[in-house]
């Protein structure tokens, strides 16, 4: 899909704009919702078993959806209530339309529900006449601004205080102006109480819902869906198939992570268990002098499960896994973009967050995705907020390689025929991916060409027109390339640890950054592991793949990987250890090459790679001499950052543990991401957001405990943009510890 100027200035516009108006409010509220999670979720005694509990469910009900739909539908009827399975949002909307006009209905009350957002249900009963009204706060907020939501759990998380109060005041003309949080939810509470009272039908959503015995879990923050489900005589569920479980044991996991995941609230206010028709009277204001005890009333429940999409996703081995999502937030809140700009720019017609582009493209069609699936950078930070192990970024991945697969731009397939080397159809991508995903040939030529290609690449024209050819935005600073790449070098100089002398042989994977930018970081590990008696290799092994899966060139990507693994294949066999300094590319060893190499082969690089740190600390844990290593002792004190993917691995806290070793005054950040994220930062169109991001990693490391210290991170993308928001130099941890380090 080619993505023009005037579509990048457009998006650039409009990201501009939410970071001015709802950007304040926006990460105020997720980042104390990222916060509270850890915290919460640190109170658990087997967090990881939990949710590998609550996936498990979730696949076996998945894989047995048809029987379950069948089961639900029979316990149901069983019950007393009636079960329609609709195939889309017209059907679903006809059916509820039917129902509200058999009830003669006035008014419909509705608790939160995506899933109704998702069918526009509100539009079409409206149109028929019907008062519809919202009955939590956030969405009843959003209902009267007439806004759509910016948030899964916290639909008017874009909002202020002060915004809602001159909301209601607007609006609603109160005798008194409305100005605390207090005065405006007591004023929602009346109002809605009131309106809910004189409901004829209530609409509900359901978390999950048990096949055995037909029951609704429902998790709100207000008690509004409990009121909503039972004050009037009529009740409409709308939930997406992929909502049921087997029973109700299965329910356990998720009352533990939904709340936990989403709010950090270890449970939320509400957790109602109904197995409509429920038994409870109707309440009728009207004869309030009747007992409750002495009514007869007959209620309805309908349960309209909903299609749309879902049954072909869990035919689909890419976006079935969306389907095991219980809409929680903890990707949207984890996720640094989000936090700047919220659903409002990373969000669909409906669905909002990372986990969005799989729904959108499931239930809305790869158009609505393609709006928004480039803010999901691949850092991975979801991954491990996901209740229900969710690799999210790969559904995103796989999603934006069928858009680009969509697209026809063929203005530079003359050039593109020529230049690049993958394996994507010519002329299908836009320009901007295809050149960031062919970064290694580009690093290749520009360090045999450089220093000219350096000069060239900074001139003033060069710049205007990589600006408007591919958007790389000419307020950041372009990286320059060595002439001697790290390949070079070692093979002039060769080993200093000979392998017979040697306690161990390390293989130091060149990535391309490294190989052909920061030569230095390359020559210090090389130096580092020697010091620890490391006999070492450099062999030439091409890029990892990493630069065309961060743009959808999965084929591409794919090649690579083969060829990366037949290249250190020969050195596995003889026991070598497969050492990285990227941590993005130790991330591809260790995960993104489980769906392109065989499985005996993912897992022999998997075992045998180390991020570069990690391998220090295991020498030094394992009786390596580590006196001629730089130690804290006259070393410089240190500011320290982590990648967001080498966190995401577990394997940050190795380089913690190696300056505390060393005895290093060290101070951390916890920002989950620095908003470079290789490529992203250097486009045009988000080149704001990226710096947004940063803004808040600069924040820390502005402080006063941090400022006159070292600025240290552990990824390409991280030193540079750092550099860029602070305005200092910025070193990796192995350069730190190089012997001859002069770093202060």
């Amino acid at each position: 899909m080619n993505t023009s100027g005037g579509t990048r200035e457009r998006k650039s516009d409009h990201i501009r704009y939410l970071l001015e108006t709802e950007g304040d409010a926006i990460e105020a509220n997720t980042l104390g919702f990222n916060e509270g999670r850890y915290e919460s979720v640190a109170d658990l005694e087997d967090y990881e078993a939990l949710k590998s509990e609550a996936r498990a469910i979730k696949e076996d009900a998945i894989e047995r959806l048809p029987e379950l739909i069948d089961e639900l539908t029979e316990t149901v009827e069983a019950n007393g209530g009636t079960v329609y399975l609709a195939d889309d949002a017209a059907d679903a909307n006809r059916y509820i339309r039917e129902i509200a006009d058999e009830n003669d209905a006035e008014r419909l009350v509705k608790s939160k529900s995506m899933t109704s957002e998702e069918l526009e249900v509100n539009e079409a009963l409206e149109a028929d006449g019907v008062d519809v009204v919202e009955t939590d706060l956030g969405e009843w907020v959003l209902q009267v601004a007439d806004e759509a939501p910016s948030h899964l759990v916290a639909p008017a998380i874009h909002k202020s205080e002060d915004e809602i109060a001159r909301l209601f005041n607007e609006q609603f003309e109160p005798d008194e102006p409305l100005e605390t949080a207090e005065e405006l939810t007591t004023f929602a509470r009346d109002r809605l109480g009131e309106l809910i009272v004189d409901a004829d039908i209530g609409m509900t959503g359901a978390n999950v819902i048990t096949a055995d015995s037909g029951s609704l879990m429902l998790v709100t923050s207000e008690g509004n869906a409990r009121k909503t489900a039972v004050v009037p005589d009529t009740h409409v569920a709308v939930a997406g198939v992929e909502k049921i479980v087997p029973s109700v044991e299965d329910l356990a996991p998720f009352i533990e992570l939904i709340g936990r995941s989403g709010t950090g609230q270890d449970i939320t206010s509400y957790v109602s268990l109904l197995t409509p028709p429920v038994d409870s009277p109707v309440v009728d204001f009207d004869e309030s002098d009747v007992a409750l005890a002495d009514r007869d009333d007959d209620r309805e429940f309908h349960l309209v499960l909903i299609d749309n999409g879902r049954m072909a996703m869990r035919e689909d081995d890419h976006l079935r896994e969306t389907l095991y999502c219980i809409r929680c937030s903890a990707c949207a809140n984890t996720c640094g973009n989000f936090q700047s700009v919220g659903g409002h720019a990373f969000g669909g017609e409906t669905y909002t967050g990372g986990i969005a582009t799989g729904w959108e493209a499931g239930v809305h069609g790869q158009e609505s995705a393609a709006a928004f699936n480039d803010l999901c950078t691949g850092c991975s930070r979801c991954v491990e907020a996901c209740p229900v192990e969710i690799d999210i970024p790969w559904i995103n991945t796989v999603v934006r390689d069928r858009i680009n697969r969509e697209g026809d731009d063929g203005r530079f397939e003359f050039v593109y025929d020529e230049l690049v080397p993958d394996e994507e159809d010519t002329g299908s991508i836009d320009p901007q991916k295809r050149l960031f995903g062919n970064y290694e040939t580009l690093a290749k030529l520009g360090s045999a060409t450089a220093p000219v290609s350096n000069w060239l690449a900074d001139l003033g024209p060069v710049r205007s027109v990589l600006e408007r050819t591919v958007g790389i935005d000419r307020r950041r600073s372009l990286p320059a390339f060595e002439r001697e790449t790290l390949v070079d070098w070692f093979e002039s100089r060769g080993p200093r640890v000979s392998a017979a002398d040697a306690e161990r042989e390390a293989v130091l994977y060149p990535d391309t950054y490294t190989n052909y930018i920061d030569v230095d970081r390359g020559k210090a590990a090389v130096r580092v592991l020697e010091a620890m008696d490391v006999h070492v290799r450099v062999p030439a092994v091409g890029e990892s793949g990493r630069a065309p899966l961060s743009q959808g060139m999965i084929a591409t990507a794919d090649t690579k990987a083969s060829r990366v693994y037949a290249g250190l294949a020969e050195h596995l066999d003889a026991g070598r250890d497969v050492v990285v300094i990227e941590p993005s590319d130790l991330a591809m060893f260790h995960s993104e090459y489980e769906k392109f190499l065989p499985e005996t082969s993912f897992e022999r690089l998997r075992d045998g790679s180390y991020e570069i740190l990690e391998y220090v600390y295991g020498c030094l844990e394992n009786g390596a001499n580590g006196a001629r290593l730089r130690t804290g002792d006259g070393g410089p004190d240190v500011a320290y950052h982590s990648h967001c993917q080498q966190r995401t691995l577990g394997v940050d806290r190795y380089t913690r543990a190696v300056f505390e070793t060393l005895d290093y005054d060290v101070v951390e950040s916890d920002v989950e991401c620095c908003g470079m994220a290789g490529s992203f930062g250097y486009k045009q169109e988000y080149y704001e957001l990226s710096m947004d991001v940063g803004d808040r990693l600069a924040e820390q490391f502005t402080a006063p405990e941090a400022q006159n210290r070292l600025v240290v991170a552990s990824g390409t993308s991280c030193e540079d943009q750092l550099e860029d928001v602070l305005d200092r130099d910025a070193a990796h941890p192995v350069e730190v510890l190089d012997p001859r380090s002069r770093l202060h």
